[in-house]
């Protein structure tokens, strides 16, 4: 055999394990999408929640289940955006299980609360990105620690443009969404900081390419550490490490706005846009998918009850340790439960 033959098998052979190793880290699973056609284990229970004074609610993207089971959630204090400027209501409200509210506090600290995420000392982390900025407050509504400047948007380490959501990692440190596909900023990143806000690192920028963002609105982390994020305007979930390695894309949840994950690695999303005005192109059909972090495979769908509103099934996503899903309601402003049949 010549050198020239020896040398194209040689490239060959390297380029045929290249991909072969390389495929599964961003192939789709080969499930079909499922619009519907798959077993709806929950009944819904709207008009769960009931806010303090009786108050009507306002549009809502966030709702979090703290470590001794109650549910926290975010009211825009009877309106949507901008609904909180000027009002003395508390958007940060405490419920226990049978959507009976405890705690609330908050007032005039928000604009357009956005993503709400309870940590396991169950401090209440929340974000604004209107205000451009993330609070943390202890159970009982103390302010611990805020994260960018009120009022001052920015591409910086020390200013946010953008923040939707919020996780604690094992160690303390702190990931923050960066960037609403809304924003009209260039904001798409994640960001890291330290438990005492020290900015550490970011990853991410706005494209469509693994490891870039379309627009972010929700995120959560797996039993394994693996930080699933919702690139909701990419049609997408992008899955990473910790450290901002990119792992693998999945498409079969749909346009996800809501990530939930419970004990067991299973798998909440909510596809609160597909086939609306957001979203009018989409195949997929809205309402909320569970499936497995292990393998992507879907499993069940929860259908959206009204598909005549622009958007109207869940937002902001939770679950409790006895698998009730709850689902905060932007277009019906509304907390619904679901309980399984």
């Amino acid at each position: 055999m010549s050198d020239t033959r020896h040398v194209k098998l040689a490239l060959a052979l390297s380029v045929t394990l290249v991909l072969a190793f390389a495929a599964p880290m961003n192939a789709q699973p080969s499930y079909p999408p499922p619009n519907g056609d798959l077993p709806n284990p929950y009944r819904a229970i709207p008009n769960w929640a009931k806010l303090p004074d009786g108050r009507q609610w306002g549009s809502t993207a966030g709702v979090a289940v703290a470590p001794d089971g109650k549910i926290w959630a975010l009211d825009r204090c009877g309106a949507n955006e901008h609904g909180c400027v000027g009002s003395r209501l508390d958007p940060v409200v405490e419920f226990d299980q049978s959507g009976r509210p405890l705690r609330h506090f908050g007032a005039g600290l928000f604009d357009t609360p956005h993503g709400i995420y309870v940590d396991k000392d169950s401090n209440v982390w929340v974000t604004d990105g209107q205000v451009h900025q993330v609070v943390k407050f202890s159970p009982n509504g103390k302010v611990l620690m805020t994260l960018g400047k009120a009022g001052v948007g920015g591409e910086g380490p020390d200013v946010l443009g953008a923040p939707t959501n919020v996780v604690v990692l094992a160690n303390g440190d702190i990931l923050v969404q960066d960037g609403h596909d809304n924003c009209k900023c260039p904001n798409r990143r994640i960001m890291r900081f330290t438990k005492d806000g020290k900015f550490i690192k970011a990853w991410g920028k706005s494209g469509t390419r693994p490891d870039e963002f379309g627009g972010l609105h929700g995120m959560a982390l797996d039993s394994q550490g693996r930080l699933f994020i919702a690139d909701r305007a990419n049609n997408r979930i992008q899955i990473f490490t910790q450290e901002g390695k990119f792992i693998v894309a999945w498409e079969q949840f749909g346009r996800p706005s809501g990530i939930a994950i419970d004990q067991e690695d299973n798998l909440y999303v909510s596809d609160s846009q597909s086939g609306g005005r957001l979203a009018p192109d989409s195949k997929m059909k809205r309402g909320i998918r569970i499936g497995s972090t292990k393998d992507g495979k879907v499993t069940a769908f929860i259908p959206d009850a009204d598909t005549t509103r622009y958007t109207s099934n869940a937002e902001g996503l939770a679950v409790d340790r006895q698998g009730n899903v709850y689902g905060a309601e932007n277009g019906d402003r509304d907390v619904k439960k679901y309980v399984r049949e």
